[in-house]
């Protein structure tokens, strides 16, 4: 921990005392007072109105902590020097601090072993803000402290208190810390005295970097006779007093890593020679440095041991360049907790993940559960359904068999029905040979119907011509007349005449068409009674064809057709044949071809 560091965690309580209303706020006034205690415990030169410039431009309310901390970096942090007295800057504070948070009820300890246990609180404490102690420290704290009054670790009496703390996040502040050493909880069977010079060892190693202390003899330099004097081994010097309450100091040994340094043992108790005692003295160790070298007697071999190897740790960490031992745990008390912080998260993450695919196991073997209970229940259901259609089909097989028994019975009954129908039979062919023969016979009454019908067509053509021959000569008469009509006035009586005369023959040629158009008439009446006659043999004629049909096609009936193309004229189909009908258009064209008779 930096100097830095170390400096604003005593700040940091300070600035928090001051919060009364615990806003997270301080008065201006009362951090000029802060501030100005700082500079003047640290010996920094202090600007009155740096504060009143630094923020200017902010209302006259109270400053956070994050507002003045700029401030303290900028006009004093930055300025400080290690040229003060660390334990009257952390009095300053603690005295600011400790008027508003220390209760001094039920405390077995004094003001200054409150104090003391504050500073170690800062030293221990994380580097994170509320300050706090985390289990860890404490326990190493309480040791510290136990073995400092010469007590026993009990190690169950601390894990039932570590229990307690889970509440508190495994952690204490600065006064619930205080109140745990002060209330003799982990040193019941101690005296005040005891307790306080246990608080005061522990913060002499920790905080002032005592590394070893106690009497040893120390021979002169001038007068050559042994003193007793109280020594401090600290990691960059060694220090001598008259006696252990420090009031005076008789001397420094100062230990450097480029320094001359050698611990030569003159008694019996040297693992490489032996050598007689010296004036009387044992235990002896020699050190010596650049200018001067030193006598000391401790008062026994483990003391002289101690010395002896608190001494080399020291030249030791001086040449590489550590800080002292307590410094290096700490650091390495909070690397190991950082990894281990580390490997919390990452095992928490790692179960995170192992909870996640768990979770994802069990949901897939929660699935793979219903989809076997699924399948299961298919089969099951397929099963029953199979045991159910085995059953449909038996009984299925069992109906088809009586069915079958049925149809044979069926079969049995038909074949002798099929007998019967065989007898039928040949009697309906017995029948439809009658039929036939008398079919034949309405097929010849046919074919004589239209061998009348055939005559009666031939007469209609014949008055059809003697018609066609009358209607020329009405033809030629009205065309006489119409040229007889242009003739002179003076043959107009004459052919007057001439017309009465053609008149009358013409009355008795028209009367002759209408005996003809009448004679026609009848030949008509005669042919619809032959086409009737000849309707009436078809219908009968297809009777028996539908019949013959329905007797399923036993017999085919062979119809009578024309052997030669039928031609229709105005006077009916096959009014004419066609020899005739030449002869008629000869005669025709020859007519047409004449040349008009004059009259």
């Amino acid at each position: 921990m930096g100097l830095r560091d170390e400096l604003l965690k005593a700040i940091w309580h300070a600035f928090t005392a001051l919060d009364v209303d615990k806003s997270g706020k301080v008065s201006k006034s009362q951090l000029k007072v802060l501030s100005h205690n700082l500079c003047t415990v640290m010996k920094i030169p202090h600007d009155p109105v740096a504060l009143e410039e630094h923020f200017k431009d902010d209302d006259e309310g109270p400053v956070s902590n994050q507002g003045y901390m700029p401030y303290l970096n900028r006009f004093i942090l930055d300025k400080v020097q290690d040229n003060f007295d660390r334990i009257d800057f952390n009095r300053m504070c603690w005295t600011l601090c400790a008027r508003k948070n220390l209760n001094r009820n039920h405390l077995l300890i004094s003001d200054d072993d409150a104090f003391k246990i504050w500073c170690i609180f800062n030293f221990l404490s994380e580097d994170r803000y509320p300050l706090v102690m985390v289990s860890e420290e404490i326990e190493y704290f309480l040791r510290k402290l136990t073995e400092a009054m010469g007590g026993s670790w009990i190690e169950e009496k601390f894990e039932e208190y570590k229990l307690q703390l889970s509440s508190k996040h495994q952690c204490l502040n600065v006064w619930e810390l205080i109140e745990l050493v002060g209330m003799g909880h982990f040193s019941k069977g101690m005296d005040r005295q005891t307790l306080s010079m246990g608080i005061n060892e522990v913060f002499q190693e920790l905080i002032l970097d005592v590394l070893k202390q106690g009497y040893m003899m120390k021979k002169g330099h001038k007068r050559k006779n042994w003193t007793e004097r109280w020594f401090l081994l600290k990691p960059n010097l060694i220090s001598y007093y008259v006696s252990e309450d420090l009031t005076e100091k008789k001397g420094d040994i100062l230990l450097d890593g480029n320094y001359r340094f050698s611990v030569m043992i003159y008694s019996k108790c040297c693992v490489s020679f032996s050598l007689p005692d010296k004036e009387g003295k044992k235990c002896l160790f020699y050190v010596k440095c650049s200018d001067k070298s030193f006598e000391v007697s401790a008062s026994d071999k483990k003391k002289k041991q101690e010395w002896i190897q608190g001494i080399q740790t020291c030249i030791t960490l001086l040449k590489v360049g550590h800080p002292a031992p307590h410094h290096e745990a700490r650091q390495k008390r909070r690397e190991l907790r950082q990894k281990q912080q580390a490997e919390q998260e990452e095992l928490e993450l790692r179960m995170k993940e192992l909870q996640t695919a768990n979770e994802n196991k069990q949901s897939e073997l929660e699935a793979m559960r219903k989809k076997l209970e699924e399948a299961a229940a298919n089969a099951a259901e397929e099963e029953r359904r199979r045991l159910q259609t085995q059953s449909e089909l038996q009984d299925l097989y069992r109906v088809e068999m009586e069915k079958e028994k049925m149809v044979r019975q069926q079969m049995e009954e038909q074949v002798a029905q099929k007998s019967s129908e065989l007898e039928q039979y040949l009697q309906r062919v017995k029948e439809l040979e009658n039929m036939y023969h008398r079919l034949e016979e309405a097929l010849e009454e046919e074919r004589q119907a239209r061998q009348d019908e055939e005559t009666v067509r031939k007469l209609q053509a014949t008055l059809l011509e003697e018609e066609v021959s009358k209607r020329a000569e009405l033809e030629q008469i009205h065309l006489y007349q119409q040229q007889t009509i242009s003739q002179t006035q003076a043959e107009k009586q004459e052919l007057e005449r001439e017309r009465l005369a053609k008149e009358s023959a013409l009355q008795s040629a028209m009367q002759q068409l209408q005996q003809l158009e009448a004679d026609r008439w009848g030949a008509l009446e005669q042919y619809e009674e032959v086409m009737k006659k000849l309707a009436d043999a078809a219908n009968n004629t297809k009777s028996w064809k539908d019949k013959v049909a329905h007797h399923e096609g036993l017999i085919r009936l062979i119809q009578p057709g024309p052997k030669y193309p039928q031609k229709i004229t105005n006077w009916g189909p096959a009014a004419f044949t066609e020899t005739e009908l030449s002869l008629r258009e000869k005669d025709w064209q020859e007519k047409k071809n004449r040349p008009p008779t004059p009259q």
